[in-house]
């Protein structure tokens, strides 16, 4: 049995450490092939841990906090918990690197310290969203760029396509992932320059099974299992799907009390309904997002996550060293590389 080793900033998040060593003891106890070394202040570490079972302490003095400069931060808090989980990434003492804490920074370690897979222009930023009336597929979609890059270019969403396909293959298990490019419209001459520029080269490679342009309002319909925009888009998108859903949610449960008794009776007896629909809407089982194009995965859930998204979180990144992704796209980086030498 390979074990999978995880960096863990213990002291990222607004619960930090105690969710997410929370998040890490269930892991470590439901798969045998998971072994943490946490980074983060021993004294608050060690005595939320009963058994030290394939679980390191690697103490750090500082600690990188939501308000801090995202660059600066990574450059002058050498000893904090996010750069020296970093540097294990770096170093291959560790498979990936996993965080709660500030987005910013985290990506900017990703980038300074993980370092980027040889060829790729601008690693990207992986959701992984709900489609709530799936006929086909896994239930879910995935958005790519979803904030790492407030601009983009074609180049890097052609990029964002393939590194969606892998991803896709390889860990949610789609043989031939439907890959759709966020628009403003669906005909292939709607769009930016930059949309129009990008649909061309994605559907130029035919190794892409390109839906084409597809609509934010489809978007939970599953009308593609991969999603490419660039990260302004991406991110506005994201919030408005993550905020709808909390509305939603919320408006729902108004409606039932101001029923009266009536209401709350039809509530009870549609409460299975109600059970499935909230668990379709809870992003904590999809795991958390993904700087995809780094040399190894770095993975980032929500600030406020508590230890079951933590959970779930550490078993996509299971998922994705298992799958191989990193690898299996460098690899056929390398291989375009070189029929490109050979042409020339």
């Amino acid at each position: 049995m390979i074990l999978v080793k995880i960096a863990v900033d213990a002291m990222g998040g607004d619960n930090a450490p105690k969710t997410v060593v929370e998040g890490v003891l269930r892991a470590r106890d439901e798969f045998a092939d998971l072994e943490f070394c946490l980074y983060g202040d021993e004294q608050q570490v060690k005595p939320l841990i009963d058994n030290m079972e394939r679980i390191e302490i690697i103490h750090t003095s500082e600690v990188i906090d939501m308000n801090d400069e995202p660059v600066k931060a990574i450059r002058r808090k050498k000893d904090s918990s996010m750069v020296q989980a970093a540097q294990a990434v770096k170093e291959n003492k560790a498979d990936a690197l996993f965080s709660c804490g500030n987005t910013g920074a985290l990506l900017t370690a990703g980038l300074l310290i993980v370092g980027r897979v040889k060829g790729v222009s601008r690693p990207g930023l992986l959701s992984t969203l709900p489609v709530l009336n799936a006929t086909s597929g896994d239930g879910r979609f995935n958005l790519l760029d979803s904030g790492a890059n407030a601009d983009g270019k074609p180049e890097q969403l052609y990029q964002y396509a393939l590194l969606g396909k892998y991803y896709a293959q390889n860990v949610r298990g789609l043989a031939n992932p439907r890959i759709g490019l966020l628009n403003n419209g669906t005909e292939p001459h709607k769009g930016s320059k930059l949309t129009l520029e990008a649909h061309q080269l994605i559907a130029a490679d035919d190794s892409i099974n390109f839906v084409g342009n597809v609509e934010a309002r489809d978007l939970l319909t599953g009308v593609c299992d991969v999603v490419v925009a660039d990260g302004f888009t991406g991110n506005a998108v994201l919030k408005a799907i993550e905020g709808t859903a909390s509305a939603t949610l919320h408006l729902l449960k108004d409606a039932i009390m101001a029923a009266g008794v009536s209401g709350k009776l039809g509530a009870l007896m549609l409460k299975p309904v109600f059970k499935e629909l909230k668990g379709k809407l809870d992003q904590s089982q999809y795991g958390g997002a993904v700087l995809l194009g780094a040399k190894a995965p770095v993975v980032k859930a929500h600030g406020a996550s508590d230890a079951k998204t933590v959970y779930y979180t550490l078993k996509q990144i299971r998922e994705i060293v298992a799958g191989q992704v990193v690898e299996k796209f460098s690899a056929y980086l390398e291989q375009q590389r070189s029929e490109q030498t050979e042409n020339n």
